[in-house]
């Protein structure tokens, strides 16, 4: 081991010193290691990154870095096939890993007990893993990769968009020139040959950063750590690639007619610079400046004035090797990307005319504090951060210049940028449209050369390994056998508090003084149950029209007042209850405060937002028609709740229910649902229970209560056969399946029991539905089955997304499997259940969300404090008979309703002779349709 250097940052703030202690030091072997200790919670964190992303590959041989994170999650020399996931989360831990175009992350967080186990599995697939790259295993992450693009890019609304950005922005060969995902003949062209290239050269310890962070002792860390990765031998030198920003000589405009849009989308991108340098934290500013707000010029020009669309964006994306600035405009629907085009150059006129306010620049600063808390509030943030810093800065300390570098931008810095990158210079646009409205596209575009995949029938390849023993990599110690563990950490409930106000709000507290932040929540029960039927969507209305200024403050003001106090003020709807969510520093909290009681007692009513509001989410539900998974969700809940039930219709209500619905119809829901009787405040964070209840004084005296009563639905699981429902996208490249039917509330005795029944059928990367679908055949990305519910019963379901020309055999193993899984469970597989679910209680309370989400946990279903000790209780008795018996109760394959979203001229006929009482293709509103619909 080379020698410690350990390095101390400290983060200053206006008012707050935070730090962050580490120690890095380097192993003989190059690995950098960087240790971060928080003994706030018995949890540890680990992360490694690699210095290789998509741009480390070379053109033909695309999604290398990828498809190789996903190979890596399969085995190694030391731990069986389908192992990883399996073994972190019988630890009671979870892990992931990620890749981008300048790196690929692996990453776990386990009670700390399970920090040499950790090293242990990390080590073997960092050394000792390409022995065991077989050509089935190979083949069956090929098939998952395939299917996650499908998923992400071909079956998605503008899913290709990125693919034609980057094509024609960078010119032939350059390192971001291709996608991450890759191209889908790349991928299946590949050979076990390129991966083990691929591997010997970007994969060892000299090309990664391991970032150990959490509860631990230091020198048993490294101890460990020595052990397990220290003996790893060096590979290949990995030389540093150099900055490659590029300029292009002319403006190119290409168009595409886009399977799945409903409304067109004109994005715009200018070559910048590359991250960390001067230039880069300007442009950051600049998009800010340009697109976020009621005071941005794009906001003015195009919603405002024009009304083309309800939404503006721009961002500034520095990369390794080169930067981007983006402007992304989804128009209102029927509008001409043409006027969206001319109406963005007017709006960088109205930039150059208004300039920048030095308020401007301190509004954007003053959320970067809370940002920089909100990122580093877990563990697992630190690890992220203080990895990235040193993978691509040098030192996990250049957090300090990062942020000097924001502190430091002036508005002279972004009128500057706007002029080098933005002004004048050549961009690449792309338009694209929905099937036959090339009208709509901006001037002078040419077709862009989208690669759409073909549906073909289903070709069942086997792929045979030789039987050849895997030869072991030598090593100093027995990496066989699998590290011991310590005893788990004992459950430690943080200790809660509640009080009740004197117009009857109910305040939950949780003290938490890791961070100078706060997170809170008001809820107000009711939400989108106390909607209408034929008026369905004011609850959802009232939530929007609330942010839109106060009595006393327009809608621009009420904005700029939370923005300069660096905090984060969110009010949404859902099914039952109408919430708003806020976060700040704790020094702010007061002001907050005196913020959230303005919107809530003092609302504008402002016509000239409700309007944009309307449209917006008249779009909204417009576009959900075209994007197969919210048409899903739609259709299972209408088909299972039935007409009658308002949780049939969706809260964002329909495009006759919203236009139906006016101004005083809003305000009639106010006057009338607005109660503190019905509402629940929750706070966590670096506050006491008394400075708590003072805050919240002027909600006290100022809002009376008053009688709400909310309304209640008769509700059975009065299905007696099974239903096969296809709903028709033509040429969809993926079908999305639900599967379920109504089954019981969060307040029945049998609901959490129930969930942990469910743990090993679809509860988990390991339950058996994803083990089958993804694992052993590649259908799918992922399968999951679960079960929702609150005081109102919830449904159970089974999904996925699975490969098109898989759909109707994918059906039959969901079907299969839920008709085993009532035959019972192995001890081991119950094992496997309480172990995951009960150690993983170590990671419950880390954050101030997770913290946050307890608290209205207890407050919604009125729960004791120590409600997870209940839930512990429940997990270690559970039987193999108990669990049978859950299981053969609320699981009843043969009364389900089977949900397919897809492509019905190839796909629906087989469902005729698969066995189903009933076989209907549905309208995407759910009513029966004939088969001549189908476009064939």
């Amino acid at each position: 081991m080379t020698s410690c250097k350990k390095e101390d940052t400290k983060i200053a703030s206006n008012e707050t010193q935070f730090s962050i202690d580490f120690e890095k030091y380097e192993l003989e072997n190059g690995l950098d290691v960087v240790l971060h200790q928080d003994k706030s919670d018995p949890i540890v964190s680990v992360a490694i990154q690699y210095g290789v992303g998509s741009n480390r590959e070379k053109t033909g041989r695309t999604g290398f870095a990828h498809l190789f994170e996903h190979m890596l999650f399969q085995e190694s020399e030391n731990v069986p096939q389908d192992q990883f996931f399996k073994k972190i989360q019988d630890l009671g831990g979870t892990l992931n890993g990620g890749t981008w175009k300048d790196g690929t992350i692996y990453y776990e967080v386990v009670p700390n007990n399970a920090l040499e186990t950790v090293l242990w599995l990390e080590s073997d697939r960092m050394g000792y893993l390409i022995n065991t790259v077989t050509e089935s295993a190979f083949y069956n992450q090929q098939e998952v990769v395939q299917n996650e693009k499908r998923q992400r890019v071909d079956n998605n609304p503008y899913g290709h968009t990125s693919w034609v950005l980057d094509k024609n922005l960078y010119p032939k060969g350059h390192p971001y020139s291709w996608q991450v995902i890759g191209e889908l003949e790349d991928l299946q062209n590949a050979t076990v040959a390129d991966v083990k290239e691929f591997y010997d050269k970007f994969y060892g310890p000299n090309n990664a950063t391991l970032v150990l962070a959490g509860d631990f002792e230091l020198e048993d860390a490294k101890a460990l750590i020595e052990k397990y990765f220290g003996e790893i031998k060096k590979r290949q030198e990995v030389t540093p690639l150099p900055a490659q920003p590029i300029t292009i000589s002319e403006t190119k405009r290409l168009y595409h007619e886009d399977n799945f849009a409903s409304a067109p989308q004109l994005n715009i991108v200018w070559p910048t610079t590359q991250q960390y340098v001067d230039d880069a934290y300007a442009l950051d500013f600049l998009a800010e400046l340009l697109s976020s707000g009621k005071k941005a010029p794009l906001y003015k020009v195009l919603v405002k004035e024009k009304e083309l669309t309800s939404r503006t964006t721009a961002y500034n994306r520095a990369q390794e090797l080169a930067g981007e600035f983006h402007i992304s405009i989804t128009a209102n629907n029927g509008k001409s990307l043409k006027d969206v085009e001319a109406g963005i150059f007017e709006a960088f006129e109205l930039f150059e005319k208004e300039g920048i306010q030095d308020k401007d620049i301190e509004r954007i600063k003053a959320g970067l504090e809370t940002s920089f808390y909100n990122g580093i509030s877990s563990v697992l943030g630190k690890s992220f951060q203080l990895a990235q810093y040193n993978v691509f800065a040098g030192t996990p300390k250049f957090i300090e210049q990062d942020i000097e570098n924001i502190k430091k931008v002036t508005k002279e810095d972004v009128m500057r940028v706007y002029e080098t990158y933005l002004k004048g210079k050549p961009f690449v646009m792309t338009s694209f449209v929905p099937k036959g409205q090339l009208d709509l596209v901006a001037d002078n575009s040419v077709k862009a050369e989208v690669v759409e995949e073909e549906i073909k029938e289903n070709v069942t390849k086997t792929v045979e390994d030789k039987n050849d023993e895997v030869v072991k990599t030598p090593s100093k110690i027995d990496r066989s056998v699998a590290p011991a563990q310590g005893e788990s950490p004992k459950l430690s409930i943080p200790q809660s508090w509640t009080a009740e106000l004197a117009n009857g709000i109910q305040v939950y507290g949780i003290e938490q003084n890791e961070i100078p932040l706060v997170n809170f929540s008001l809820v107000i029960e009711g939400g989108h149950l106390l909607d209408a039927i034929e008026k369905n969507g004011v609850a959802n209305l009232m939530t929007d029209i609330m942010m839109e200024g106060t009595v006393n403050k327009t809608p621009e003001e009420l904005e700029e007042a939370i923005e300069l106090l660096g905090a984060n003020i969110n009010m949404y709807t859902t099914n039952e209850s109408i919430v708003i969510r806020g976060n700040t520093l704790v020094r702010n909290l007061p002001k907050t405060m005196e913020l959230i009681k303005e919107i809530l007692l003092e609302p504008r009513w402002d016509e000239e937002e409700f309007a944009r509001i309307k449209t917006s989410t008249i779009n909204q539900i417009t576009r959900s028609n075209s994007n197969p998974n919210q048409v899903a969700n739609r259709v299972f809940n209408k088909s299972l709740y039935g007409k009658d039930h308002i949780f049939s219709y969706p809260a964002s209500g329909t495009v006759a229910s919203v236009e139906a619905i006016t101004i005083d119809d809003l305000k009639d829901f106010y006057t009338k649902n607005f109660s503190p009787s019905i509402s629940k405040f929750h706070m966590v964070g670096n506050i006491t229970k008394e400075k708590t209840l003072e805050v919240l004084k002027g909600l006290e005296n100022d809002w009376q209560a008053k009688e709400v009563e909310i309304p209640t639905y008769p509700i059975a699981n009065t299905r007696d056969k099974s239903s096969l429902f296809f709903v028709d996208i033509p040429n969809a490249k993926q079908s999305v399946i639900n599967i379920g039917y109504i089954a019981l509330p969060r307040t029945d005795k049998d609901f959490y029991p129930v969930e942990v029944m469910n743990y090993k059928l679809g509860g988990s990367f390991s339950g058996n539905v994803n083990l089958v679908l993804r694992e052993e055949k590649g259908y799918t990305y992922g399968a999951r089955t679960g079960f929702s519910g609150s005081k109102i019963p919830g449904t159970f379901s089974a999904s996925s997304s699975v490969r098109t020309n898989t759909t109707g055999e994918s059906v039959q193993i969901f079907k299969d499997e839920i008709a085993t899984y009532k035959e019972g469970i192995s001890a081991e597989d119950l094992e496997f259940t309480k172990n995951a679910l009960i150690k993983s209680n170590a990671r419950r309370f880390e954050t101030q969300g997770s913290l946050l989400g307890m608290l209205q946990e207890m407050s919604t279903y009125n729960l004791p404090a120590n409600y997870i000790e209940n839930e512990e209780s429940i997990i270690n008795n559970m039987t193999l008979e108990q669990h049978k018996k859950l299981a053969n109760k609320y699981l009843d394959e043969s009364k389900m309703l089977y949900l397919v979203v897809g492509d019905a001229a190839t796909q629906f006929a087989q469902f005729k002779s698969m066995g189903f009482d009933e076989v209907k293709l549905v309208s995407k509103e759910g009513e029966e349709v004939p088969l001549e619909t189908v476009k064939q």
